[in-house]
């Protein structure tokens, strides 16, 4: 029986285009670094200041150090662009059949909760511009610098677990598009891990990382989950 799922939000109910990876090659280029866009997909989902550290330690560790003052303006310089892209674009929407997916879940008696890689300006950003309100429709919303530590960690979801006071994480599903998506729902142990193929990730490429059902979209969601 589920009592908690956990939905990530760009790529598997927000649609935003390239803008996470433009945004993060656009902030490398300011460091005069120059990242092939499969190069970032790898690292999406992470908490955003542990993708710019991966990325550098991958390909700029020689000329750029990756420093915490230097990961730190990178972030800065992510965020600038994010937020402003999510407060001013008009291309942002949800993913077909989000709300409804939400709906449908809490009609069951199960609470749904969003959780991010993006720092909480940005998610509320998006919240405000999809109307997304807390608690008409979502119960809660968790950014990864709100908690120890981001993606692939669990801590959102034990986050989450422990505000509707939930002990056992075989009644929580996680839903998402990347590999930092699976591996958090496996690392918190939940009894659904359910990858989208909305996002950064393909069917054969999420195959490759534990899970325990790949779908379409969030729309396919509810006739797995049983309140």
């Amino acid at each position: 029986m589920i009592e908690l799922v956990v939905f990530d939000m760009a790529g598997t109910t927000v649609h935003d285009g390239d803008a996470v990876n433009s945004a993060f090659r656009a902030t490398l280029a300011e460091w005069q670094l120059d990242a092939d866009p499969a190069q970032v997909d790898a690292v999406m989902g992470l908490y955003k200041p542990d993708a710019l550290r991966i990325l550098l330690d991958g390909f700029g560790g020689e000329r750029i150090r990756p420093t915490p003052e230097t990961i730190d303006a990178m972030h800065a310089s992510f965020n600038r662009r994010m937020l402003a892209f999510y407060e001013t674009d008009a291309s942002i929407r949800e993913i077909p059949g989000a709300a409804e997916t939400f709906a449908s879940i809490r009609a069951k008696g199960i609470k749904v909760a969003l959780n991010t890689g993006f720092s909480r300006p940005i998610a509320d950003a998006i919240l405000r511009r999809l109307g997304w309100s807390i608690p008409d429709v979502v119960d809660a919303v968790v950014t990864s610098d709100e908690v120890a530590h981001g993606r692939p960690h669990p801590d959102m979801i034990r986050h989450l677990m422990a505000t509707f006071g939930i002990s056992d994480p075989l009644r929580v599903a996680k839903v998402g598009d990347t590999r930092a998506d699976l591996e958090e729902g496996t690392g918190a142990g939940c009894a659904l891990v359910i990858g989208v193929t909305t996002g950064s990730f393909t069917r054969e490429e999420l195959g490759e990382y534990p899970h325990t059902h790949i779908v379409e979209s969030v729309a396919d969601v509810p006739g797995l989950i049983e309140g």
